[in-house]
């Protein structure tokens, strides 16, 4: 996961899954990292990351076809 990197971040974990779905479509590939304190699930977020290479295709796809 070095050369991942993350463009979304939520606490919602829905919200992040739909971002990855939106980008696997598109054709970039996506994965969801959960951030979470693993003991109260309080705290943390959930990371959209994608290769290094498809950065920007991502971030410009996020923010002109995905909004909450």
């Amino acid at each position: 996961m070095d050369n991942w990197i993350k463009v979304f971040e939520d606490q919602n974990q829905i919200r992040a899954e739909i971002v990855k779905g939106v980008l696997e479509e598109k054709g970039i590939p996506a994965v969801v990292m959960n951030k979470k304190e693993t003991v109260y699930k309080l705290y943390g977020t959930y990371e959209v990351l994608v290769p290094h290479e498809k950065t920007l295709d991502a971030m410009q796809l996020i923010q002109n076809e995905i909004s909450f």
